[in-house]
């Protein structure tokens, strides 16, 4: 079930959830909205010839209270708040309507898992053909929070905790170690 923002601002009352700073003109009726940061990374594509599952990219950090998204570029952006979810409960983040009628695509892969714990960080897309100036403050998405049918066990992934734009740690996956130990059992194969 989708929490009203009557029943999400009584469970920041109970402290069962955080978001923090919040101020009352982020709520929606059924939502929060969140506010982008000053902190952002960008693949540095000097460094980064390839991209690969594998291995980490070479990122560029930006700090700074206004950046420019040139056309049809790629940045990571964080929240301003930070937010904390029990294990009863999950979330979801939409771009704001007003934001990608302008051509601005938000992401965070869309989902927060029960018990995350740390900033959101934002994937912004530019789809349009001119740049796009974002100033840290601006209320750029929404969280969307649900009830699980029952308590899950809590998030306890790579992403936990962070507190700024985090780069992409799918090289840490399991399943990426799995495939290097085939990989290299079938190269010895034929040596």
């Amino acid at each position: 079930m989708i929490l009203s923002s009557k029943t999400i601002l009584k469970k920041i009352k109970e402290k069962e959830i955080m978001i923090e700073p919040l101020l009352s003109s982020q709520l929606q009726p059924a939502s929060i909205d969140l506010r982008i940061g000053g902190h952002f990374l960008a693949i540095d594509e000097h460094s980064t010839p390839l991209i690969s599952l594998d291995k980490p990219p070479m990122y560029k950090e930006i700090c700074k209270e206004q950046i420019i998204i040139p056309p049809k570029a790629f940045v990571l952006g964080t929240t301003i708040e930070y937010i904390r979810l029990p294990a009863t409960m999950t979330a979801f983040v939409e771009g704001r309507s007003s934001i990608g009628r302008l051509g601005l695509f938000i992401q965070n892969a869309g989902w927060v898992d029960p018990g995350f714990e740390g900033h959101i960080t934002l994937e912004l897309y530019n789809a349009n053909c001119v740049p796009i100036e974002l100033k840290a403050g601006r209320r750029l998405c929404q969280l969307i929070l649900a009830s699980l049918d029952q308590e899950s066990t809590p998030y306890n992934g790579k992403y936990n905790g962070q507190n700024k734009a985090t780069e992409s740690k799918i090289y840490l996956d399991e399943d990426a170690e799995e495939l290097s130990q085939k990989r290299n059992k079938k190269f010895k194969e034929f040596d």
